[in-house]
């Protein structure tokens, strides 16, 4: 069916592109001033997206970002056919090269879910399933993600996290934490130095969309007593060619 110019689909795709695009949340004024939208359009138009969970409005009750819905939309087309084969082709070709199991990870609520993982072939390896969801706070992707907040909105949400002690270096200190994700943010690397569990560390690092946000974490994993964090960080240069040459697939 074609689309009139300015139908109310139109006007909701426009609306979705706009907030979706932005490196900030956005007021319905603000999305009203970039679409030139009657008023009384653009604010209907946003509650009712926002009601249906494809805007989220931020705690101050003017702003908008990106709901869970139009999230899963994002994770759903990266999870596509079109882009798992070559997706898996990289991941498997960074693990063979640098000999341990290595993952891609992107945030779900307080946690990071893995959506593409493959294992080391060396005898002793981590069994982590497709999926499984994974803390914010004691995780090389977790706090790669956490990293790239700003700094309010990071403060938040490491107020609101519940920061047991799960191997025996988790960090438990929320001001410790915060410290240490303004290191990750300015290096654009996050390593997990047995945090999650003991003889387990990582290394992540971030892959970016076209505009230079973040969306998912790309990590590699390996037990303590057979690598150290020394030996991991030598992956950096791979690890990072890596990373880009995932983001450029969904630029095609």
């Amino acid at each position: 069916m074609k689309r009139e110019r300015g139908s109310t689909i139109e006007r909701v795709l426009d609306i979705l592109d706009t907030v979706a695009a932005s490196t900030k949340p956005l007021s319905a004024t603000e999305i009203n001033g970039v679409l030139n939208l009657p008023k009384a359009t653009a604010h209907r138009l946003c509650a009712e997206l926002e009601s249906r969970g494809y805007l989220l409005k931020r705690i101050n009750g003017k702003s908008y970002v990106p709901g869970n819905r139009l999230h899963d939309i994002a994770v759903g087309v990266l999870a596509n056919e079109r882009f798992s084969a070559a997706r898996h082709a990289i991941l498997t070709a960074l693990s063979e090269r640098v000999g341990e199991t290595c993952n891609i990870a992107y945030p779900d609520g307080l946690y990071m879910a893995y959506s593409d993982r493959v294992e080391t072939k060396a005898p002793l390896r981590l069994q982590f399933s497709i999926g499984m969801r994974v803390p914010l706070y004691c995780t090389a992707s977790g706090k790669l993600y956490l990293s790239t907040l700003q700094k309010g909105r990071r403060k938040s949400i490491v107020g609101k996290l519940d920061l047991i002690q799960r191997a025996k270096n988790t960090i438990t200190d929320p001001d410790r934490l915060l410290k240490e994700l303004e290191t990750i943010a300015e290096h654009q690397v996050s390593i997990d130095n047995q945090e999650l569990y003991d003889d387990v560390i990582a290394i992540a690092v971030p892959i970016k969309d076209r505009q230079g946000r973040f969306y998912s974490s790309l990590a590699i994993q390996a037990p303590a007593t057979r690598v150290s964090i020394e030996e991991q960080e030598n992956y950096l240069p791979l690890l990072r060619e890596a990373a880009h040459d995932l983001a450029i697939l969904t630029e095609d």
